[in-house]
């Protein structure tokens, strides 16, 4: 049965919802047929959160009705919904790390399979008909980031869901993983279950789709058949311009060093995620608990100015502890940190602000932004004694608001203006937010941490180019990315980090994703060649001794 001929498992028609000032969501049409992955494609504040709060029950639309398997349904709560057969999968994942798999599963479905050998057993069931390789007793700590994602999977399978949205789900993920991702997506599909798959990635949205819908400015715009359409093409009914790249045309690497870190180590305070790859995905390495164990370990590079530094790896790897270091919220137990030839190790995080470090923070929500706040007092974090946001040691709050205007306008932070709070934006305005925001005082340094994460094609190529031009005029950058294709378009110099250290460098003119890949699950190491070039190096060495025999 193909995709158009397969009945409806939900449909959606006339969903509207508003909210003070703004209309999230227009007269909205979505059908998700039985047995098919039906993306959700849009730009950030497209409405595409909103709409799907609707359908799990978190938000109630203002017009507009909701059918599951063709009856009409009205929801009070997410359990209603759960019930229903709709299941959730958040980009944040919703799993407490101290708890093991089938605790975190069973947790408030004690009455369907109870807590014990009842539970694992339908864990274990479920585990092995969608090929999901989850094993119930491990601490979801010690898991990486697609093991943590197949337990979200498997906890709304668990709870009888038929239809699963997933929020962004490759997100974090390295390209193997994606792979093993889609063959989940495809097991569930050959079951008769229905996949809404919300991304922004638009070659993985072709790749696995039966079905696109695209909402733009809060309305349904079209949908589009996979087979008969092109990531340009999508690009285009999204955001009504080409697909942007992230690539850097000319060098512009100067011999200046901006940063040098010499021999960073930094001891874990807890139990830090490592993580390797082994044929039935992301797996946790032998944990000797409670033994000292370095998130960094003997770390050192150099950033000149004008240069982009591209850090990849599997997340859990030393990557936020550097961060912190960097910042100054975590110290370093060995090791210096030098600004412009300036030791600044022991320096407090304003010092370091206010010297001229930029911090785009790898989460926006408990690092970047005051949710509850509105955008101006957001303008001023992390800048509470600079100009414009103070005169002397008083907060001048009629410049900052001023300033905040401007970021609003040059940055395109879609906002019926500035004195909502942070929490009312989509997360891709929230993150336009925080770009002006650090950009605007100029730094020496930038860290970039994920820095167009659930991030849509307009929003991204605008902060590329913000990021292309601060570099232009000499701003050393960190970035840390899960996209491959960002870190290897914008980066000048890729280095790999893998168990706190940093294992592997590559050019990022000729590595591919592919191969970055590898490298980031601790399968290679050194200097990264081209594996083409080597092949092709190697096929001519055989061409030429079977000619040789031959004569």
């Amino acid at each position: 049965m193909n995709a158009s001929s397969s009945p409806p498992a939900v449909e959606l028609t006339g969903i509207t919802k508003r909210f003070p000032g703004v209309v999230a969501n227009h007269d909205i049409h979505l059908t998700v047929r039985k047995g098919t992955v039906h993306a959700l494609v849009g730009e950030n504040g497209a409405g595409k959160s909103t709409l799907m709060k609707i359908l799990y029950g978190m938000q109630k639309p203002d017009e507009g009705t909701i059918a599951i398997d063709g009856e009409a349904v009205s929801y009070s709560s997410p359990a209603d919904a759960i019930a229903r057969g709709i299941g959730m999968v958040h980009q944040h994942f919703m799993l407490a790390d101290n708890l093991t798999v089938l605790e975190n599963v069973v947790l408030g479905s004690e009455k369907l399979y109870g807590i014990g050998a009842r539970a694992r057993r339908k864990i274990l069931e479920i585990s092995e008909r969608y090929h999901l390789n989850v094993r119930p007793d491990v601490l979801v700590e010690d898991l990486g980031v697609a093991d943590r994602q197949r337990v979200e999977i498997l906890k709304v399978l668990y709870r009888g869901a038929t239809t699963l949205i997933l929020d962004e789900p490759t997100a974090v993920l390295v390209p193997q993983e994606v792979d093993a991702l889609f063959d989940n997506l495809r097991e569930l599909k050959a079951e008769g279950l229905s996949v809404i798959f919300i991304s922004h990635k638009l070659g993985e949205v072709l790749s696995v789709a039966d079905e696109i819908t695209v909402i733009r400015r809060g309305t349904t715009v079209g949908t589009a058949v996979p087979a008969e359409t092109t990531p340009r093409q999508l690009a285009e009914l999204m955001v009504g311009s080409e697909l942007p790249t992230p690539e850097t045309a000319e060098s512009t690497v100067t011999d200046r060093p901006v940063l040098t870190v010499k021999n960073l180590t930094v001891a874990d305070k807890g139990v830090v995620q490592l993580t390797s790859m082994t044929p039935a995905g992301m797996v946790a390495d032998e944990t000797a608990r409670g033994t000292a164990r370095l998130a960094l370990d003997d770390i050192s590079f150099t950033i000149h100015a004008g240069e982009v530094l591209g850090i990849a790896g599997v997340e859990g790897n030393g990557q936020t502890e550097l961060i912190d270091a960097l910042i100054g919220l975590a110290h370093a137990d060995s090791g210096t940190i030098e600004l412009e030839s300036e030791e600044i190790t022991s320096w407090a995080t304003r010092k370091r602000r206010e010297q001229g470090i930029g911090y785009i923070p790898e989460d926006r929500h408990r690092h970047g932004l005051l949710l509850d706040s509105p955008l101006w007092e957001n303008r001023i974090l992390g800048h509470v004694t600079e100009k414009p946001n103070a005169r002397g040691v008083l907060l001048d709050l009629k410049a900052a608001q001023a300033d905040t205007r401007r970021i609003v306008e040059e940055y395109d932070v879609r906002t019926p203006g500035i004195d909502v709070t942070a929490a009312s934006l989509s997360g891709g305005n929230q993150q336009k937010l925080i770009v002006g925001r650090e950009m605007s005082h100029k730094p020496r340094f930038l860290i970039a941490a994920h820095p167009t994460r659930g991030v849509d094609v307009g929003a991204q190529a605008q902060i590329w180019d913000q990021i292309r031009e601060a570099r232009r005029e000499g701003l050393a950058v960190l970035l840390i990315s899960a996209d491959l294709d960002e870190l290897i378009g914008l980066s000048d110099t890729l280095r790999v980090i893998y168990r706190g250290r940093l294992v592997a460098d590559a050019d990022p003119a000729t590595i591919t994703p592919e191969e970055l890949g590898s490298a980031m699950t601790g399968a290679a190491s050194g200097h990264l060649e081209h594996v083409e070039e080597e092949a092709a190096a190697a096929a001519d060495a055989d061409a030429a001794r079977q000619s040789k025999d031959e004569s």
